[in-house]
């Protein structure tokens, strides 16, 4: 007889195209809107020109004593001149004799080395050409190439779709968000439709067009609208302005970008790493769930899911929060070690931001949890197949003949087959 099975349906639904597809809409008018077109490149004659070049020399001389308090103020360890031959610029294929660079975190040049040079024409100190860096590009290339065959090795097609979809998000960020906000227009808009972008087009080029995927794109986009009421409503209780160190005051100060909106747009950026990672897991195992037990309900569905999530979150939390910290080390070292009290350091400016920003993040990455799974076992939906009985299938092997044919028995005669080591 014929009876009814439940079987998962994983067809994106039509309920959540009513809310994906103006969105997406949305995100590709305010793309059209705020792109910018006419961007000017900034002047860097002001700075000087980066070229590169390759140490052929290292000549350490003793520090002159008369000069020992300018060396001490500057932690100079070394003195002396390094040759150098230069790749690029204005002087290409010239050897040019600069000084060894001194100070905090200064390059330690070797001969054999590449290196990176500021050329500086006109300097007062009439020294054109100044080693700042080491190149290391070559270096970044073989981890970047290390990277990508590690993720291809272990996720195979979906390693290759992974490491597309980090490409698109480099490309909004680098094509699309940096320079619409040096263009003028609002961070925080900018910041919307980025990571509007970002989410829509990473997610599904990751995880394939599917009910899961959809559900993960729902449940970001409500947790990211959270997070950034949230992150405006902090930015304007604690008074933050998003200048907190000398880069951030160099760009106030060289363009005229909204600090505050800045500061907003980077929480809304920070906080969609780590909200798409919990949709999508909690879309994911939800969805498992439905398909191992066809039977249960919605109530029981999102238990299950929010059992794991909360457990998921626990980790999560964490994880987030140390980023945040070490990401500020240095400058918590820095604050500590000037010995000011605690409630001042925690109410300063900059530390102040890193709490809000940490602490938005974190609410939202919590809501994020049960608005996933509830969409999710909402939307896992089973739609209900008739099975057909199965006849049973006729053994292509032939039947033996009976043990009085061959002249011999078996140990049991019950058996239709002969045990199986007579076989």
């Amino acid at each position: 007889m014929n009876r009814e099975r439940l079987a998962p349906n994983d067809a994106v639904p039509r309920a959540a195209l009513w809310i994906l597809v103006p969105a997406a809409i949305a995100t590709i008018i305010g793309l059209a809107l705020m792109w910018p077109y006419d961007l000017q490149q900034a002047d860097g004659e002001g700075y000087g020109t980066e070229v590169t070049g390759r140490v052929i020399a290292v000549s350490e001389t003793e520090c002159d004593p008369a000069q020992a308090e300018l060396s001490e103020q500057l932690q100079a360890t070394r003195c002396g001149d390094v040759v150098v031959s230069l790749d690029s610029g204005p002087d290409s294929g010239a050897e040019i004799i600069v000084d060894i660079p001194s100070g905090p975190g200064a390059a330690d040049p070797e001969a054999g080395q590449e290196v990176v040079l500021i050329y500086t024409p006109d300097s007062v100190s009439g020294q054109n050409y100044h080693i700042i860096d080491h190149e290391r590009s070559n270096a970044l290339w073989a981890l970047m190439i290390a990277f990508a065959l590690a993720v291809i090795a272990f996720g195979r097609w979906k390693g290759v779709r992974s490491l597309l979809s980090l490409a698109v998000t480099f490309a909004v960020l680098l094509l699309f968000i940096v320079p619409a906000i040096l263009d003028g227009s609002s961070p925080l808009l900018v910041a919307i439709v980025g990571a509007a972008a970002i989410m829509l087009v990473s997610l599904y080029l990751s995880h394939g067009w599917n009910r899961t995927t959809t559900v993960a794109v729902l449940g970001t986009l409500a947790a990211l609208v959270l997070t950034g009421l949230l992150a405006g409503a902090a930015v304007d209780l604690a008074f933050l302005s998003g200048v907190l160190d000398e880069e951030t005051s160099s760009l106030a100060y060289q363009f005229p970008i909204d600090m505050s909106g800045l500061l907003l747009a980077g929480i809304l950026i920070g906080a969609l790493g780590v909200i798409d990672d919990v949709t999508v897991s909690q879309a994911a195992t939800v969805d498992e769930v439905a398909k191992a037990n066809p039977k249960w309900g919605r109530s029981h569905l999102f238990k299950s899911g929010m059992r794991v999530g909360r457990d998921h979150l626990t980790s999560v939390i964490n994880t987030l929060v140390l980023a945040y910290a070490g990401a500020s080390l240095p400058l918590l070292v820095l604050i500590v070690a000037a010995g000011r009290p605690l409630g001042q350091i925690l109410t300063s400016q900059t530390i102040a931001t890193e709490i809000a920003r940490s602490i938005v993040g974190t609410i939202g990455l919590i809501a994020a949890v049960p608005i996933t799974t509830w969409l999710a076992a909402t939307l896992a939906r089973r739609e209900a197949k008739p099975a057909k009985e199965k006849k049973p299938k006729e053994s292509k092997r032939p039947r033996p003949r009976p043990p009085e044919a061959e002249g011999g028995t078996w140990d049991d005669t019950d058996l239709p087959f002969p045990p199986s080591h007579l076989r």
